[in-house]
């Protein structure tokens, strides 16, 4: 039997249903506080080195190229885990379970907006956001250690960092992982492979292409369908957020201009309105992206309410759907590729470097104002990385904590 064709069952027989799919990601759903970047040191925690479901080398593949694409960069890799293990409806089961439970609670906030305005207490809030530094930086540091064990690969990570310090924009973003690639190609020489997790197993070449021709062509399609019919207000909320959620790169905090100037300007969403459920969506576990659910339900044109939310999560959603299904039949094969995985060797060492960075922007430098910030952010540490706590008691710990902070403050 040849090799690759063992290893195709192999991988076949380790696949779960979309049950089981949509439970674990309902527990994530519920308990990945810290955003994007946060929610990857989640995944890897439960996929990598719990489940077993997907190995390091591959995992990092994965957030390489969700990282390489525009949208939420966190829901695209739970999108590509749940289509390697259950096909098409374990991918919907994956963004289903991780997105509803914030969803869900932003819509609640957002009927609660309407009914009694801006009024709550935001100290468990801020605990919420520092609990993102120790998370984060537990991601980074197991990924370090797999990732780039030499001195060649240590210097391309800080080399990454700095790019996307100095150019903290999406073609930063891309050229820091470019240039990885490049050097890995150039200086690494990558072994056989001996094992090989093909993340996009359960996707067809007709079926990739398909969706590619789809991402592009809806974003040409929309503008023209709204101008076309422009008393349809359905027509613009998904024109307005399937355009934010195709263009973004870099998570749910770069996203907030892009639909502030969609919800703005036409009197959708007024700007005390948008920034109380912007700070909810902070405090709230799964994708920042579910903000848009928000959106749709306090918007002063209907459709509003739960069927605005549903229409606008769809809409920021869609591409994250096409730019997963699209590109990994062909990533898979390019793995394969031994050129490109000596730069992938490179590119693995810029996702570290990326992801330092983002742990000093956004997350610390909107995390730590203070001494008692740093010794919550440096107890979350210690109790993840040493005392084996689970992340979720390190959430509720560090929420009671910046309560804590701010009565004493």
């Amino acid at each position: 039997m040849p090799h690759s064709e063992a290893l195709s069952r192999d991988n076949s027989a380790k696949r779960e249903s979309a049950y089981t799919v949509f439970k674990v990601f309902l527990k994530l759903g519920f308990t990945s506080f810290g955003g994007p970047i946060a929610h990857l040191g989640y995944f890897r925690e439960e996929f990598v080195n719990r489940r077993k479901w997907i190995d390091d080398k591959a995992y990092a593949d994965l957030v390489a190229l969700c990282q390489f694409t525009p949208g939420p960069a966190s829901s695209k890799v739970g999108i590509g885990i749940g289509l390697s293990q259950a096909g098409l409806p374990g991918a919907i089961a994956a963004w289903l379970a991780f997105t509803a439970p914030s969803a869900l609670a932003l819509i609640l906030f957002g009927y609660g907006i309407i009914a009694l305005g801006n009024r709550f207490d935001l100290g468990w809030l801020h605990g919420l956001t520092v609990v993102a530094v120790p998370v984060v930086a537990q991601a980074v540091w197991g990924m370090a250690r797999n990732l780039t064990p030499d001195a060649q690969r240590v210097t391309l990570a800080a080399l990454a960092t700095i790019i996307v310090m100095i150019w903290p924009t999406p073609l930063g973003f891309i050229g820091a992982i470019v240039a990885g690639g490049i050097v890995g190609l150039r200086l690494f020489n990558a072994a056989e492979v001996s094992e090989h997790v093909a993340i996009g197993a359960n996707v067809s070449r007709v079926a990739a292409v398909t969706a590619l021709v789809l991402f592009f062509g809806l974003l040409i399609a929309l503008p023209a369908l709204r101008a076309a019919f422009p008393s349809s207000q359905t027509l613009a909320l998904l024109d307005s957020f399937y355009r934010a959620g195709s263009l973004v790169f870099g998570g749910g905090n770069v996203v907030l201009p892009l639909l502030q100037a969609e919800v703005g300007p036409p009197g959708w969403v007024s700007n005390e309105a948008f920034f109380a459920g912007y700070g909810a969506a902070q405090a709230v576990p799964g994708p920042l992206f579910t903000f848009a659910a928000y959106l749709g339900t306090v918007s002063t044109v209907p459709p509003n309410g739960w069927m605005g939310a549903l229409i606008c999560l769809a809409g920021i959603f869609a591409s994250s759907f096409l730019l997963v299904i699209g590109p990994l039949p062909f990533w898979d094969d390019l793995r394969r590729f031994r050129p490109m995985r000596s730069a992938l060797i490179g590119v693995n060492a810029a996702v570290v470097g990326m992801l330092l960075a983002f742990l000093y922007d956004p997350v610390w430098t909107n995390a730590i104002r203070s001494g008692a910030d740093f010794g919550l952010a440096l107890a979350g540490f210690v109790l993840l990385m040493f005392w084996k706590v689970p992340a979720w008691l390190v959430v509720v710990l560090t929420a009671a904590g910046g309560a804590i902070i701010r009565a004493m403050s």
